[in-house]
């Protein structure tokens, strides 16, 4: 996936020459997780540029730059470095075409790895895109593999509006075909069915799109696996029709129980087909804590496999909404 990254960055400078990459180590180190290799020596240094560790400072030059004309590509080593230039997201890109009467956009995309699973500890392994879904004005993209994170970013890149481009950093080394048709780009905020099923919709995100696939192909599950793919703006409709045939929606996330992304999908589908369910809507998710560096305690803490698969089981046999495991062991 970094090098289906690097490949996106690269086909749009080349179609593009308003498109720039900035960040810290992307040039001459080719990016921490190789996600800008070969992209200095083609592009040169006045469009791939190295930053000093200052990321208020560069994404403010990030916005500053896209009301310019430029397309601007800025890179956040760990999403929680957000939290430092939060207000240049929230405050300034996403609001700019609006309190410019539409005479400044901002086509900026902002791209973060994120996630739990390689032992990156609390202060690293965190999702965050509820940090941004509630802000209007931007775009949250989520990629779940390599074709998924190619034809997004690029996707993202051509788009008029500040996009927050999450990558999920334990798929950065996972290997899949890329279709690189610029013409078969998807688009922002619809839905990619993975799989298709009756019994029940199995929504999903980023990382925990390739573990709902192999939690209900183990279970034997008649399960409709759906990537939701943009957080914002997310695709109603398309789950919306998925869950009326089904009767049932779980979402799988990587995140905590508490305000996660799950919570926008289950009210509004809720809201919205309350009279087709046959069960309760079912958010399998981390538990409330934060993300631990141990290895056998993140492993147990980010839902797997095994752990989604018994979650829909139970889910589909009874019609009731499983326990999470650790309600299940509070008193162990």
């Amino acid at each position: 996936m970094n090098k289906a990254i690097a490949s996106a960055i690269a086909d749009e400078m080349r179609s593009d020459e308003r498109v720039l990459l900035l960040g810290e180590d992307v040039g001459a180190a080719e990016g921490v997780f190789k996600t800008s290799e070969g992209l200095l020596a083609e592009f040169g240094p006045e469009r791939v540029r190295d930053t000093p560790i200052a990321e208020m400072g560069f994404l403010g030059l990030a916005v500053g730059v896209a009301a310019a004309g430029f397309r601007p590509v800025a890179e956040i080593m760990f999403a929680e470095f957000l939290g430092v230039a939060l207000d240049q997201v929230v405050t300034e890109a996403a609001k700019l075409r609006y309190l410019s009467r539409g005479d400044f956009p901002v086509p900026l995309v902002v791209r973060a790895s994120s996630g739990p699973g390689l032992g990156f500890g609390a202060q690293h392994s965190q999702t965050l895109e509820t940090w941004f879904a509630s802000t209007p004005g931007l775009k949250v993209v989520v990629a779940s593999g390599a074709n998924s994170a190619y034809g997004l970013l690029r996707a993202a890149i051509r788009d008029d509006d500040p996009v927050v481009f999450f990558e999920p950093r334990a798929l950065y080394g996972d290997r899949e075909e890329v279709d690189t048709d610029p013409s078969a780009l998807p688009a922002l905020g619809r839905i990619r069915t993975v799989r298709s099923g009756d019994e029940v919709t199995v929504v999903a995100l980023g990382q925990t799109v390739r573990t709902a696939l192999a939690a209900v192909e183990s279970a034997g599950l008649d399960a409709e696996v759906i990537d939701l793919s943009t957080l914002v703006p997310w695709d109603v409709d398309g789950v919306l029709a998925s869950v009326e045939r089904t009767g049932r929606l779980a979402t799988v996330e990587a995140n905590p129980y508490t305000g996660g992304w799950g919570t926008i999908v289950a009210a509004e589908i809720g809201s919205r087909a309350f009279g087709r369910l046959r069960a309760p809507i079912t958010r399998i998710t981390a538990p409330d804590v934060p993300v631990p560096y141990a290895k056998n305690l993140e492993a147990a803490y980010v839902p797997g496999p095994d752990y989604v698969a018994a979650q829909l089981s139970a889910l589909v046999s009874s019609d009731r909404t499983p326990s999470p495991w650790w309600k299940e062991t509070a008193d162990v």
